[in-house]
Protein backbone atom coordinates (compact mmCIF):
# COMPACT_ATOMS: atom_id res chain seq x y z
CA UNK A 1 0.00 0.00 0.00
CA UNK A 2 2.82 2.37 0.94
CA UNK A 3 4.62 1.70 -2.37
CA UNK A 4 1.44 2.33 -4.35
CA UNK A 5 0.91 5.63 -2.55
CA UNK A 6 4.43 6.84 -3.34
CA UNK A 7 4.12 5.67 -6.95
CA UNK A 8 0.91 7.68 -7.36
CA UNK A 9 2.60 10.74 -5.84
CA UNK A 10 5.59 10.33 -8.15
CA UNK A 11 3.30 10.12 -11.19
CA UNK A 12 1.43 13.23 -10.04
CA UNK A 13 4.71 15.16 -9.74
CA UNK A 14 5.81 13.79 -13.15
CA UNK A 15 2.60 15.01 -14.79
CA UNK A 16 2.83 18.46 -13.22
CA UNK A 17 6.46 19.12 -14.16
CA UNK A 18 6.64 22.15 -16.52
CA UNK A 19 9.70 20.65 -18.27
CA UNK A 20 9.07 18.12 -21.09
CA UNK A 21 9.99 14.68 -19.71
CA UNK A 22 9.57 11.09 -20.91
CA UNK A 23 10.60 7.61 -19.79
CA UNK A 24 11.80 5.44 -22.68
CA UNK A 25 13.13 2.00 -23.35
CA UNK A 26 16.79 1.90 -24.37
CA UNK A 27 15.77 1.81 -28.04
CA UNK A 28 13.93 5.12 -27.63
CA UNK A 29 10.35 3.79 -27.46
CA UNK A 30 8.42 5.97 -25.02
CA UNK A 31 6.78 4.25 -22.06
CA UNK A 32 5.54 7.38 -20.34
CA UNK A 33 5.44 11.09 -21.22
CA UNK A 34 4.24 14.09 -19.28
CA UNK A 35 1.83 16.73 -20.66
CA UNK A 36 4.68 19.22 -21.23
CA UNK A 37 6.39 16.74 -23.57
CA UNK A 38 3.12 16.01 -25.37
CA UNK A 39 2.46 19.75 -25.79
CA UNK A 40 5.57 20.05 -27.98
CA UNK A 41 3.61 17.91 -30.45
CA UNK A 42 0.15 19.37 -29.91
CA UNK A 43 -0.83 16.01 -28.45
CA UNK A 44 -1.76 14.45 -25.14
CA UNK A 45 0.46 12.40 -22.85
CA UNK A 46 -1.61 9.27 -23.38
CA UNK A 47 -0.93 9.25 -27.12
CA UNK A 48 2.88 9.25 -26.97
CA UNK A 49 3.66 5.83 -25.43
CA UNK A 50 4.74 3.46 -28.19
CA UNK A 51 6.21 6.26 -30.29
CA UNK A 52 9.99 6.45 -30.65
CA UNK A 53 11.49 9.66 -29.29
CA UNK A 54 13.94 9.85 -32.25
CA UNK A 55 11.02 9.83 -34.69
CA UNK A 56 9.64 12.94 -33.02
CA UNK A 57 12.91 14.78 -32.40
CA UNK A 58 15.49 14.72 -35.19
CA UNK A 59 19.11 14.45 -33.94
CA UNK A 60 21.65 16.77 -35.54
CA UNK A 61 24.39 14.14 -35.32
CA UNK A 62 23.79 10.52 -36.33
CA UNK A 63 27.25 9.61 -35.00
CA UNK A 64 26.30 10.89 -31.57
CA UNK A 65 23.17 8.71 -31.58
CA UNK A 66 25.25 5.65 -32.46
CA UNK A 67 27.69 6.38 -29.62
CA UNK A 68 24.83 6.70 -27.13
CA UNK A 69 23.21 3.47 -28.38
CA UNK A 70 26.49 1.61 -27.99
CA UNK A 71 27.09 2.99 -24.48
CA UNK A 72 23.58 2.04 -23.37
CA UNK A 73 23.94 -1.42 -24.98
CA UNK A 74 27.06 -1.97 -22.87
CA UNK A 75 25.14 -0.98 -19.75
CA UNK A 76 26.99 2.25 -19.08
CA UNK A 77 25.14 4.46 -16.63
CA UNK A 78 25.63 8.08 -17.53
CA UNK A 79 23.96 11.21 -18.91
CA UNK A 80 23.88 11.74 -22.68
CA UNK A 81 23.03 15.13 -24.26
CA UNK A 82 21.78 15.24 -27.86
CA UNK A 83 21.00 18.34 -29.96
CA UNK A 84 17.70 17.93 -31.81
CA UNK A 85 15.31 19.66 -34.21
CA UNK A 86 11.54 19.19 -34.49
CA UNK A 87 8.41 20.83 -35.83
CA UNK A 88 6.18 22.34 -33.16
CA UNK A 89 2.38 22.19 -33.16
CA UNK A 90 2.30 25.68 -34.72
CA UNK A 91 4.36 24.45 -37.69
CA UNK A 92 7.49 26.34 -36.65
CA UNK A 93 10.83 24.55 -36.71
CA UNK A 94 12.27 24.37 -33.20
CA UNK A 95 15.60 23.27 -31.77
CA UNK A 96 16.83 22.17 -28.37
CA UNK A 97 18.67 19.53 -26.39
CA UNK A 98 17.51 16.10 -25.26
CA UNK A 99 19.26 14.75 -22.19
CA UNK A 100 18.96 11.02 -21.60
CA UNK A 101 19.84 9.57 -18.18
CA UNK A 102 20.08 5.80 -17.76
CA UNK A 103 17.91 4.70 -14.83
CA UNK A 104 16.60 1.45 -13.34
CA UNK A 105 14.76 0.23 -10.26
CA UNK A 106 17.82 -1.69 -9.06
CA UNK A 107 21.36 -2.54 -10.07
CA UNK A 108 20.17 -5.77 -11.72
CA UNK A 109 17.02 -4.36 -13.38
CA UNK A 110 16.93 -3.50 -17.10
CA UNK A 111 17.93 0.04 -17.96
CA UNK A 112 15.45 2.70 -19.06
CA UNK A 113 16.09 6.23 -20.25
CA UNK A 114 14.80 9.31 -18.46
CA UNK A 115 14.62 11.86 -21.28
CA UNK A 116 14.37 15.59 -20.59
CA UNK A 117 13.89 18.18 -23.35
CA UNK A 118 15.38 21.66 -23.09
CA UNK A 119 13.74 23.93 -25.66
CA UNK A 120 16.27 26.47 -26.96
CA UNK A 121 14.23 28.35 -29.54
CA UNK A 122 12.75 28.56 -33.03
CA UNK A 123 14.83 27.87 -36.12
CA UNK A 124 13.65 31.08 -37.78
CA UNK A 125 15.52 33.06 -35.13
CA UNK A 126 18.74 31.07 -35.31
CA UNK A 127 21.44 32.65 -37.50
CA UNK A 128 23.29 30.61 -40.09
CA UNK A 129 26.52 29.12 -38.79
CA UNK A 130 29.91 29.76 -40.36
CA UNK A 131 29.91 26.31 -41.95
CA UNK A 132 26.42 26.84 -43.35
CA UNK A 133 27.46 30.17 -44.87
CA UNK A 134 30.50 28.61 -46.54
CA UNK A 135 28.36 25.79 -47.92
CA UNK A 136 25.76 28.24 -49.25
CA UNK A 137 28.43 30.36 -50.95
CA UNK A 138 29.85 27.30 -52.68
CA UNK A 139 26.38 26.14 -53.74
CA UNK A 140 25.73 29.61 -55.18
CA UNK A 141 28.96 29.35 -57.18
CA UNK A 142 27.80 26.07 -58.74
CA UNK A 143 30.18 23.76 -56.87
CA UNK A 144 29.36 20.06 -56.74
CA UNK A 145 28.61 18.32 -53.46
CA UNK A 146 31.98 16.54 -53.52
CA UNK A 147 33.87 19.79 -54.06
CA UNK A 148 31.92 21.49 -51.27
CA UNK A 149 32.71 18.58 -48.96
CA UNK A 150 36.45 18.88 -49.65
CA UNK A 151 36.37 22.64 -49.19
CA UNK A 152 34.64 22.64 -45.81
CA UNK A 153 36.11 19.40 -44.44
CA UNK A 154 32.91 17.36 -44.38
CA UNK A 155 31.65 14.23 -46.08
CA UNK A 156 29.12 14.50 -48.91
CA UNK A 157 26.48 13.24 -46.48
CA UNK A 158 27.48 15.98 -44.04
CA UNK A 159 27.01 18.66 -46.71
CA UNK A 160 23.60 17.27 -47.65
CA UNK A 161 22.65 17.16 -43.98
CA UNK A 162 23.38 20.89 -43.55
CA UNK A 163 21.50 21.76 -46.74
CA UNK A 164 18.49 19.72 -45.66
CA UNK A 165 18.44 21.44 -42.27
CA UNK A 166 18.62 24.86 -43.89
CA UNK A 167 15.86 23.99 -46.35
CA UNK A 168 13.62 22.82 -43.51
CA UNK A 169 14.45 25.84 -41.37
CA UNK A 170 13.74 28.36 -44.13
CA UNK A 171 10.85 26.44 -45.66
CA UNK A 172 12.24 26.24 -49.20
CA UNK A 173 12.61 23.30 -51.64
CA UNK A 174 15.89 22.60 -53.41
CA UNK A 175 19.23 24.35 -53.72
CA UNK A 176 18.13 27.11 -56.10
CA UNK A 177 15.45 28.32 -53.70
CA UNK A 178 17.86 27.93 -50.79
CA UNK A 179 20.44 30.21 -52.44
CA UNK A 180 17.74 32.76 -53.28
CA UNK A 181 16.56 32.74 -49.68
CA UNK A 182 20.13 33.17 -48.43
CA UNK A 183 20.49 36.36 -50.49
CA UNK A 184 17.14 37.69 -49.27
CA UNK A 185 18.13 37.06 -45.66
CA UNK A 186 21.50 38.76 -46.14
CA UNK A 187 23.49 35.58 -45.48
CA UNK A 188 25.33 35.98 -48.82
CA UNK A 189 26.76 39.27 -50.10
CA UNK A 190 24.74 40.47 -53.12
CA UNK A 191 27.55 42.39 -54.84
CA UNK A 192 30.55 40.04 -54.94
CA UNK A 193 31.73 37.20 -57.17
CA UNK A 194 32.50 34.45 -56.50
CA UNK A 195 29.71 34.28 -53.93
CA UNK A 196 30.75 34.93 -50.35
CA UNK A 197 29.13 35.16 -46.95
CA UNK A 198 27.96 38.59 -45.89
CA UNK A 199 29.53 40.18 -42.80
CA UNK A 200 28.07 38.88 -39.56
CA UNK A 201 24.86 40.54 -38.51
CA UNK A 202 24.44 41.84 -34.97
CA UNK A 203 20.99 40.39 -34.52
CA UNK A 204 19.25 37.16 -35.55
CA UNK A 205 18.05 36.60 -39.06
CA UNK A 206 14.44 37.54 -39.77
Amino acid sequence: MHDVLWRNRALLIFDRMPVPVAVCQTDGEMLLANPAMAAEWGSTAGRLPGRNVLELFHPRSADQVHRIEEAVRRGHRSRYPLRVDWTGPDGRERYGELTADTVSDSADAPLCLLVVLKVLGDREAEPATGTEKRILALVASGATTDRIARSVGLTADGVNYHLTRLSRRWGVPGRTALVARAYVLGVLSPDVWPPAAAPDQKGPLP
